[in-house]
């Protein structure tokens, strides 16, 4: 018997797991490989992801190898990360590969357990657990299971989980692959009359090649070979730059599907079992970790019995929209890619549009997802937003606000001392730590900050608005 079975042990699952171990929750890991393939995959870290694996106390495992790129793009266009509202105005370059390495050791760590080579082949819901069948015939008994197995999770599919949304109409093809005559210098997203083509340096003496073709879709059984992207590179580009031993190739497309529902009953969605869409912008991977952060407090209070299981309807409630914006800004981004004398037009024009440093900001925080509002509430602008990782005096000294989260537990800071607020605090020990601050910053003098860094109330509401908020947060307190 475990608290809690995760489907997929890649960025998601591993996210979710760690937070889950923070709250002394018993994790197991499924996976249905039989270890890791090592397959770069995506390449980003954007400003929010950073910032919720500051909150851990992780970040600078991630920042150490990766490399930070001041920009970002919208379909090609070049948006500006420098001047984002974070310690991080950037996106990190890492491969999809490195990330999972680093949350795996922080996992380990943690005591979370790994078990490759089990495909889940069944799932099986009660009033008070759900069986997990797996392919070697061994069963996991659990309160509750997560399915971050992917755009094409079994979880989804045996919980008979909806996933409407629109098929693919492009296909796209990636390879990490040596040159023999690269170009003189970084190629990303070149279009011409037969789609559009990248070629990027990663690490010395190999290459990642990107083509996308907007006038096929590849059937779903059609190989995936050097030779079929050699063919598309020189089709567009009008050579293959001497490409050669290739070390990983894959094929996407645009579909864009998003779950009915990301909970039923006692199994949760998260990451690509939960959402799927054209990877522009470097979405996904973000998207899918944040999930994990939005739900692991939460599943974690329900199993520990200290908060009603309701509260696991609040993560559909917050991240449901979320991805539906995910959805919806890369089928714009696609939409902006395709060849065409129309197309050519709305580009030059939204080109001109993203000069407007207005634009390129609002653009630059929906792709780095810091301007990510929950529907918390209207009483004040800072309802449901990220708390920003504000330079504070503890009684104890220094310190930053994010380092406040490191525990995973939800924070009353206290800029004003107020001793009414302090006392609806202690009825939460060992939920709600009360931090009183002083802070330069502009900031009202108390708020209320979730275990994921997102702001549930703000002084001056009164001490019955905070009792409120910490009693649908965090469940009866003494």
């Amino acid at each position: 018997m475990t608290d809690v079975v995760i489907a997929g042990g890649g960025p998601t699952g591993l996210m979710l797991a760690c937070e889950l171990r923070l709250a002394g929750v018993d994790v197991t890991v499924l996976d249905r490989l039989p270890g890791r393939r090592g397959e770069s995959r995506a390449g980003g870290l954007h400003a929010r992801t950073l910032e919720v694996l500051d909150q851990r106390g992780v970040a600078d495992r991630f920042l150490t190898p990766g490399r930070p790129r001041n920009v970002g793009h919208f379909s090609g266009l070049w948006l500006d990360f420098s001047r984002l509202p974070t310690r991080y105005p950037f996106v990190l370059n890492l491969l999809q590969t490195q990330v999972e390495q680093l949350l795996e050791q922080w996992a380990a760590e943690l005591g979370v357990r790994v078990r490759w080579s089990s495909e889940v082949t069944g799932v099986r819901q009660a009033a008070d657990g759900v069986e997990v069948a797996v392919a070697d015939g061994t069963t996991f008994d659990a309160a509750y299971l997560a399915g971050c197995d992917g755009g094409r999770s079994t979880v989804r599919r045996l919980a008979g989980i909806e996933f409407p949304g629109t098929p693919a109409t492009l296909t796209a093809l990636l390879g990490d692959v040596e040159l023999t005559d690269p170009p003189g210098e970084p190629v990303f997203m070149r279009r011409t009359e037969h789609g559009d083509f990248s070629v990027l340096g990663f690490e010395p003496g190999w290459y990642r090649v990107m083509t996308t073709e907007y006038d096929r879709v590849a059937g779903r059984d059609e190989p995936v070979t050097a030779d079929r992207l050699r063919e598309s590179l020189v089709k567009i580009a009008g050579t293959d730059f001497g490409m050669h031993s290739p070390r990983w190739i894959s094929r996407y497309g645009d579909a864009a599907r998003q779950a009915a529902d990301y909970r039923r009953g006692r199994v949760l969605l998260a990451g690509d079992a939960a959402h799927i869409h054209y990877p522009a912008g470097g979405q996904g991977l973000n998207t899918g970790v944040q999930d994990a952060v939005n739900l692991g407090w939460k599943l974690a209070a329900v199993v520990r019995g200290h908060a009603p299981e309701s509260l696991l309807d609040t993560y559909h409630a917050e991240r449901h929209p979320v991805g539906h914006r995910v959805l919806h800004n890369t089928r714009a981004q696609t939409a902006l890619g395709r060849p065409g004398a129309q197309t050519e037009a709305l580009r030059e024009v939204f080109a001109g549009l993203i000069e407007i440093d207005d634009v390129n900001s609002a653009l630059a925080g929906m792709i780095s997802a810091l301007d990510v509002r929950y529907p918390l509430g209207d009483a004040d602008p800072l309802l449901g937003r990220r708390v920003p990782d504000l330079d504070l005096v503890t009684e104890r000294g220094a310190a930053r606000l994010f380092t406040l989260l490191h525990p995973g537990r939800a924070v009353l800071l206290d800029l004003a001392g107020d001793p009414e607020l302090a006392a609806v605090a202690r009825s939460w020990p060992g939920r709600l730590d009360l931090v009183a601050a002083k802070c330069t910053q502009p900031v009202p003098d108390a708020v209320l900050i979730r275990p994921d860094g997102h702001v549930a109330w703000v002084a001056p509401q009164g001490a019955e608005a905070l009792r409120a908020a910490c009693t649908r947060w965090l469940g009866q307190g003494r």
